[in-house]
């Protein structure tokens, strides 16, 4: 018996990954998600999301994935809770390995996202969602007159501490170095804004709180000496990483291995697409992720249809 092709396979099971399904399979397309062991991207590490459109009174992170994932499956996708551990995008039909078996697909959608770089010291990741964020866009709002720390020195630093002036009361920024990275145009916002301060050479070593974010201690990487620094929250924007060491030799990347993508949602190999956070440089947001899945999934069923050339 041959082995079944699928019209598309998609890589990934975040929000994008998720969104590019539903699309696939309303267009009539046989559609797999290889959505991984740890499914349902950054959003499963998120307690409250208030920026989706559609839930007013705000969803938690993984309960809105729930529902994303249970629609693409509603419309006929096959959801695989295994990695992907190689591709093959050679010929026709497209192969990918998991632990257990090959999938064939006639194209394929990459969705594999972008990871947040942590700091990976003592107590962040037990408060991850309790007050440490890696997204003012997202969780600024629930810290209205509160105190907050930045930790990170570049353009995304920069950013997060301004959005967080509009509601927090005060912004720390802890950067390791003696001067910031981040462009100058940045750098005169931030040193501008009142509400904005700066801890200069010194490193984030523990993160101290229980069920909730009470502060850091910090080492002056000049003196050694160490302090207890208290707020309420605390912001890592030391940047993220692309999700793409599987395609690299591939699939185009840039110097960050962000997939290049080419007229819309294209890669280099013709049948293989890409969408959201892989790709996404700039926003990085939920619902931006979803965008770019509706228009990956979209493209698709035109290649599949012979629509496109």
């Amino acid at each position: 018996m041959d082995a079944k092709i699928w019209d598309t396979a998609i890589i990934g099971s975040g929000p994008s990954g998720l969104t590019a399904a539903i699309y696939t399979t309303r267009g009539a397309l046989s559609t797999v998600i290889v959505g991984g062991y740890s499914w349902g991207g950054q959003l499963m590490l998120t307690t409250e999301v208030d920026n989706f459109p559609g839930f007013p009174e705000g969803v938690m992170g993984p309960e809105l994935m729930e529902k994303m994932k249970a629609q693409s499956v509603r419309f006929g996708s096959e959801f695989v809770m295994e990695n992907v551990t190689s591709v093959d995008f050679s010929s026709l039909p497209f192969k990918l390995k998991t632990d257990s078996q090959e999938i064939l697909a006639r194209s394929v959608i990459i969705a594999t996202g972008a990871e947040t770089l942590w700091l990976g010291v003592k107590g962040e990741k037990e408060l991850i969602g309790r007050g440490v964020s890696s997204c003012a866009p997202c969780d600024a709002p629930f810290f209205k007159e509160k105190e907050v720390f930045v930790i990170g020195g570049g353009d995304s630093a920069m950013e997060e501490a301004l959005v967080l002036t509009k509601y927090a009361k005060n912004v720390t920024i802890i950067h390791r170095k003696s001067e910031f990275r981040a462009s100058k145009a940045m750098q005169e916002k931030v040193f501008a804004n009142k509400k904005i301060k700066v801890v200069w050479n010194s490193e984030v070593v523990e993160v101290v709180g229980s069920d909730k974010f009470e502060g850091i201690r910090v080492k002056n990487n000049k003196t050694n000496e160490e302090s207890e620094l208290k707020a309420d929250g605390m912001f890592v924007a030391i940047g993220h990483s692309p999700t793409s060491g599987l395609f690299k030799g591939i699939i185009d990347l840039d110097e960050k291995g962000y997939i290049v993508p080419k007229d819309g949602t294209k890669t280099n190999i013709k049948g293989v697409f890409v969408s959201g956070d892989i790709h996404d440089h700039a926003y990085k947001q939920a619902i931006t992720a979803a965008g770019f899945g509706c228009m990956a999934g979209m493209d698709v069923v035109n290649y599949i249809s012979g629509l496109t050339k």
